[in-house]
């Protein structure tokens, strides 16, 4: 057991710095993605016309082979974390944004036109009444992509231990200590699980104008019914 934790010195990093380099590699991008989905989903909400070429170029860039985007960009970002980070941005989009743009599409009419009598304006209509609605879509994206990110960062260990756990699968070949991909998989694997349960409770937190018995399970894309939006509308105009 003690050589299940025991990480080569050539990683600069015990096992715990290890997990901490492991979930900045991974999560950031995702946040980053996140931060460009929204607009982007409300460009593709609003132009109906751009929501499939946007489709199109998120789903070419995620075909794009995590190896092949390294080499292009190490030229200009070298072997570092942002050499990781940047395709892993790019991969979010394509769950993203279709999540985001069909949460908000589900928002009620009856709703929508509510918050427009009530003076909200479009960014006001969009960040108060529609991401609030949208969001049992937006965390069952960020669940797909956060999980998703969390096994890809260990790619990284293919241009200079820039892969975090991923590092003690390169390790345990050349150490021959099978313990360490064992260690690097069983590892990751309980990473995602916990950080889609913590996007669960998230999702339970956000939204407690769900019934009960499905914000613990699992949700259709469907939006709230008017007369739980109303009220809702009204607290948020107060």
């Amino acid at each position: 057991m003690n050589r299940f934790f025991d990480i080569p010195s050539d990683l600069q990093h015990d096992w715990f710095g290890l997990i901490v380099l492991h979930l900045r590699e991974a999560l950031l991008p995702v946040l980053g993605g996140l931060l460009l989905a929204l607009p982007l989903a409300q460009l593709c909400v609003r132009l109906r016309w751009l929501y499939p070429p946007v489709l199109w170029v998120t789903t070419v860039l995620y075909a794009i082979p995590s190896l092949a985007f390294f080499v292009v960009l190490i030229d200009y970002t070298g072997q570092t974390e942002l050499t990781v980070m940047i395709p892993l941005t790019v991969y979010s989009l394509v769950v993203l944004v279709p999540a985001i743009v069909d949460g908000v599409r589900s928002v009620p009419q009856e709703t929508l036109a509510a918050a427009t009598a009530m003076g909200f304006g479009p960014v006001r209509r969009y960040v108060q009444v529609q991401l609030p609605i949208a969001v049992p879509a937006i965390i069952a994206g960020l669940r797909v992509a956060t999980v998703s990110s969390i096994s890809l960062v260990s790619v990284g260990m293919l241009i200079g231990n820039q892969g975090a756990l991923g590092n003690l699968l390169h390790d345990a070949q050349i150490y021959n200590r099978p313990e360490l991909a064992w260690n690097s998989v069983i590892t990751s694997a309980v990473l995602a699980v916990l950080a889609d349960a913590v996007l669960v409770v998230v999702r339970i937190l956000l939204t407690p104008w769900m019934p009960s018995g499905t914000r613990g399970g699992r949700t259709k894309p469907a939006g709230v019914r008017p007369d739980r939006a109303v009220p809702a509308l009204e607290d948020a105009a107060r």
